[in-house]
Order: C-alpha cells, then structure tokens, then sequence
C-alpha cells in the first residue's frame, strides 16, 4: 500500500510507503501512476546528484590544472585564451576567500 497527496488537479505530489500527515488517498503497491511518479521522483534525485558530483570535479580539475601549471608541465599559455580567463578569475575568487583553506580541510568535512 502506498500513501499519496494530490494536487487540485489530481496528480501526485508525494507518495510514501508509510502514512504521513496531510495525505489524501492511497494506492495500491503496483498502481502505474504511483510508479510512473517514483520513477520520475529516483530521475531528479539522480540529476540532483550528478549535478552536485559536477560541481565538485569542478574543483578537482581546477585544483589538477593549479598542480599541472606549478609543475611546468603545462603553461596557462599553453590553453586557450578563454580557459586562460576562467582560471585567472577562479584563482583570483579563491585567493580572495583565503584560497578556500578554511572552508574545506583535508578530509572534505569544511562547511561546504
């Protein structure tokens, strides 16, 4: 059995497999429309996460970039002028915010 809350128009807003305050009905474990709902629920929790794992390869690509250059093994020359500029303005962000040393620490548990 599953628990639900529509909207006016009927469709679902949540559906949860134990009962919850505010629902309005119930449907049966294999109904379609429930299921349809959790599928499409389970999709934008994916891209929620995708997005999130985006966000932080973003900083691993910026940090390898950083370790690249102060290597010699690439000159920010080397890239093209936009890229140039995007890591120019991202390393200037980052030194303005104390290159981010109090926000994350070495085991990823800084406030953000």
């Amino acid at each position: 059995m599953l628990y639900v809350k529509r909207d006016a128009w009927g469709n679902l807003q949540r559906v949860e497999s134990a009962a919850f305050e505010g629902m309005d009905g119930e449907l049966a474990a294999d109904d379609q429309a429930a299921q349809e709902w959790l599928t499409q629920q389970n999709a934008e929790q994916s891209l929620i996460q995708l997005k999130q794992s985006d966000l932080d390869m973003i900083r691993v690509l910026d940090d390898l970039i950083t370790v690249l250059i102060s290597k010699g093994v690439v000159r920010i020359t080397d890239l093209p002028e936009a890229a140039q500029m995007k890591l120019v303005g991202r390393s200037r962000a980052r030194h303005a915010l104390g290159g981010l040393n109090q926000l994350v620490g070495e085991d990823e548990s800084g406030l953000i």
